[in-house]
């Protein structure tokens, strides 16, 4: 990792993976039986947490929920201690808080700011994992069940005929941190859909098939802006399992200052100048969720000015 590499919520390579461990299962299965072993509880994708901290079970308490458990998932080491998630999702709400001993279940990204880096990398993980799990119960081929293997990592279809494998989906996707040709230095920021009145955002959209990223940065500040763009450069990536995404940032520099918004994905957008986005954020206006990377790419662009 480059020193002036930056760390965004969700990522960083906390936990050693262990790839090479998943196909044995029974070196997995020892790993998952030892005292020290480490316990994510998941319920409907939310985290089980206790005092405003998730819960982390080992021992007796591990083994119960493993057992409860609808799947059982491999994360890998921290150091020399194993790390699995489990999901809860088959209980109630209660009888999955009353079996690891949390009070409530929420969000990860409602804990932002609470959880050191590496638990919320470690959340995230669990949960990214765990929602491709109940979204891959049967086949896409012949519809046949799925099941489980390589620790939690593949799914493999029962299907006499079919013999499939599936791996974990990952959506990629771009944002986009689009900068004014010439002087004023301003940035576009746009109103998207569904968004109340004055809420403003960098622009992103989803990579499609057979397209490069760059090509996609092109496309949708195209499409939803109506804005041709160049010199589109690579700023950083943010794992973003709500539930499979990962954020592709980008700065690129406009044409012309011209825009216009498709008005169904965005309803308005207007440039910022620096000025403006620091007296927006004084007057209590985010600058995008402290815990994405558009947040990332604009407190960035705004300290170079």
């Amino acid at each position: 990792m480059r020193a002036d590499e930056a760390i965004l919520a969700y990522g960083g390579g906390w936990v050693d993976r262990a790839g090479a461990l998943r196909a044995d299962a029974e070196r997995v299965a020892a790993l998952a039986a030892e005292p020290g072993t480490r316990v994510v509880p998941l319920w409907r994708d939310r985290c089980l947490v206790a005092d405003a901290a998730p819960v982390r079970l080992t021992g007796e308490a591990a083994a119960r929920a493993r057992a409860a458990a609808d799947e059982v998932v491999f994360l890998g080491m921290d150091r020399d201690r194993p790390v699995f998630a489990v999901d809860l999702t088959p209980l109630t709400e209660d009888a999955a808080r009353a079996l690891v001993g949390a009070t409530d279940a929420v969000d990860v990204r409602g804990l932002v700011g609470r959880l050191t880096p590496a638990e919320a990398a470690t959340q995230a993980y669990a949960r990214g994992l765990l929602h491709w799990h109940r979204q891959q119960r049967y086949c896409g081929s012949c519809g046949e069940p799925t099941g489980a293997r390589d620790a939690g990592h593949v799914r493999h279809c029962a299907g006499p005929d079919c013999d499939r494998l599936f791996f974990p989906r990952i959506e990629p996707a771009i944002i986009v941190l689009l900068a004014a040709p010439g002087r004023p230095d301003r940035c576009l920021l746009a109103r998207h859909a569904g968004a109340p009145e004055g809420s403003y955002s960098t622009l992103a959209g989803f990579v499609e098939v057979g397209e490069s990223l760059e090509d996609a940065v092109r496309r949708e500040m195209a499409e939803e802006a109506g804005v041709a763009v160049t010199d589109v450069v690579y700023q950083g990536s943010q794992a973003w399992p709500f539930p499979a995404g990962l954020m592709v940032g980008f700065r690129a520099i406009a044409a012309s200052d011209e825009v216009r918004v498709d008005g169904v994905e965005l309803l308005e957008a207007r440039w910022f100048t620096r000025d403006e986005l620091r007296s927006r954020a004084a007057a209590g206006r985010p600058l995008g969720r402290v815990d994405s990377i558009d947040h990332h790419l604009l407190t960035r662009w705004l300290a170079e000015g």
